[in-house]
């Protein structure tokens, strides 16, 4: 008996908020396109997978199971991906040759380091890593079923291939129609008649020349395409439906297209209930990039000595649905937001005042119902905010708020690092400081930075406030 969770989110497919059942009334099934383990993660790719977890503490702080499966791509992603071409190098393999290294060793390395930066943003982990290297057979028989099924065939090159004009709703999630395609128009694409029509993409590919990191199968020896994995991984992993699916907006189309038409092609219904996606990330107003050589990593976060949390943060500053322009200014006060919070947080806490059980709950619910519609992590941070200001809710109330919904946020409020109460004379000068940098005098405003510095506490200036923490 399926059970609805009261949480809502926009599906691409319908254009519209959908609630999230758990259609086998156990545990919410979820599916997370992973990382290409050939480089590190940077932020934007982060930005996507925060979502996942932002999914799943949300079931959790509502009380329902839930169960998440996010795939590794260490084979069947092509140097190009537009180009249906068997000498094309898989990604892993040309980033092998760069390093001399073996493609499983270069795929280890990176998928430890992707392992380590979900540890540092506090990332729930994900019931299963199935990778892409390990679940061949799976693929094998995702295909033999599409071939009996007659949704697929073998091209003139032995390759496998999906006939998507066998599917008759394909574009239901990107709009893109198979009448209005044109070749080599963000699918795989050749030209001399190995396909029935050019819209096909492969299954599997004839190995070709390729010699390393190849399979033996029904039709001979090659390599998986890389949209069926994520059919393969999702259907077996989470027995044969999705609940909730999410990836990048640039997956869309085609991969997540093609994922539907695989899955659905199998299971003769749709295989997903609702698909999620998130959008782009710009840095400092760009386009990242290895060209414009302004890819940014967690490392270079943690490097600069911020917070790798004020990162989570600034993500949740923004609608996932938003194109976000991030910045080194934003993460700065991000970071200044978090350390306030957690000295807040010890000082409320310390608090002899009673907690009023009625005004937890009301503040409770309101953040909660804007997390569960649509995830609007921003207007609950504003609300945040406010609570955080408010004297007229006792600070026992709000340290107890605070503690419970960082189940959601995780920030790390309720961390003591090297936090201590502060005195009414220093508190005293904090707020001296702020009138005075408010009224722009600096050169009063400098010297209760020195008196304060004295006191072994740090005062730390954001665009709109300030902050302080123990030296």
């Amino acid at each position: 008996m399926s059970t609805p969770t009261g949480i809502f989110l926009f599906d691409t497919q319908s254009r519209t908020q959908k609630e999230l059942i758990i259609s086998d009334g156990s545990a919410l099934r979820i599916y997370c396109c992973g990382p290409t383990v050939y480089r590190d993660a940077h932020v934007g790719n982060l930005r996507t997978f925060l979502l996942a977890d932002l999914v799943l503490r949300l079931a959790k702080l509502k009380g329902f199971d839930s169960r998440l499966i996010q795939n590794i791509t260490d084979v069947g992603h092509m140097g190009n991906d537009f180009e249906d071409d068997s000498e094309s190098e898989d990604k892993v393999i040309a980033q092998a040759k760069q390093e001399k290294l073996n493609p499983f060793d270069i795929a280890r390395k990176y998928e430890e380091k992707f392992h380590q930066d979900l540890a540092h943003l506090r990332f729930t982990p994900a019931a299963v890593y199935p990778r892409a290297s390990e679940s061949i057979l799976l693929m094998q028989n995702l295909i033999s079923e599409l071939l009996s099924k007659n949704h697929a065939y073998i091209g003139k090159d032995k390759s496998v291939y999906f006939d998507s004009q066998s599917f008759a709703s394909y574009g239901a999630i990107s709009g893109n129609r198979l009448d209005a395609l044109k070749p080599g128009h963000r699918y795989d694409y050749v030209d001399d008649g190995k396909k029935l029509f050019h819209a096909d993409w492969a299954l599997w590919k004839a190995a070709g020349s390729r010699t390393s990191m190849i399979w033996e199968s029904p039709w001979g020896e090659g390599f998986p395409g890389w949209h069926v994995e994520c059919s393969a991984m999702a259907l077996h992993y989470l027995d044969g439906h999705v609940d909730l699916h999410i990836g990048g907006i640039d997956l869309r189309f085609p991969h997540h297209e093609n994922e539907r038409a695989q899955s659905n092609g199998v299971t003769a219904t749709e295989a997903v209930d609702v698909w999620l996606h998130g959008e782009h990330l710009l840095f400092e107003g760009r386009k990242m990039s290895k060209s414009a050589g302004n890819v940014v990593l967690l490392a270079d976060l943690i490097e600069r000595g911020f917070d790798p949390l004020a990162l989570r943060l600034c993500f949740m500053e923004t609608k996932y649905r938003s194109q976000m322009d991030l910045t080194w200014k934003a993460i700065e006060a991000a970071d200044a937001t978090i350390k306030r919070w957690r000295n807040k947080y010890q000082e409320w806490r310390q608090d002899v005042s009673h907690v009023d059980p009625e005004a937890l709950q009301s503040l409770l619910r309101g953040i909660i119902s804007d997390l569960s519609t649509d995830l609007d992590t921003p207007k609950a941070i504003i609300k945040l905010r406010e609570i955080e200001r408010d004297e007229s809710i006792s600070r026992t109330t709000r340290a107890n708020l605070f503690e419970i919904v960082d189940q959601f946020f995780g920030l790390g409020i309720t961390d003591n690092r090297s936090i201590r109460v502060l005195g009414a004379e220093e508190e005293k000068l904090l707020n001296e400081r702020e009138i005075a940098r408010a009224q722009r005098d600096f050169a009063k405003s400098d010297e209760l930075r020195e008196a304060l510095l004295a006191r072994k506490i740090k005062v730390i200036d954001t665009p709109t406030s300030q902050t302080w923490e123990v030296i």
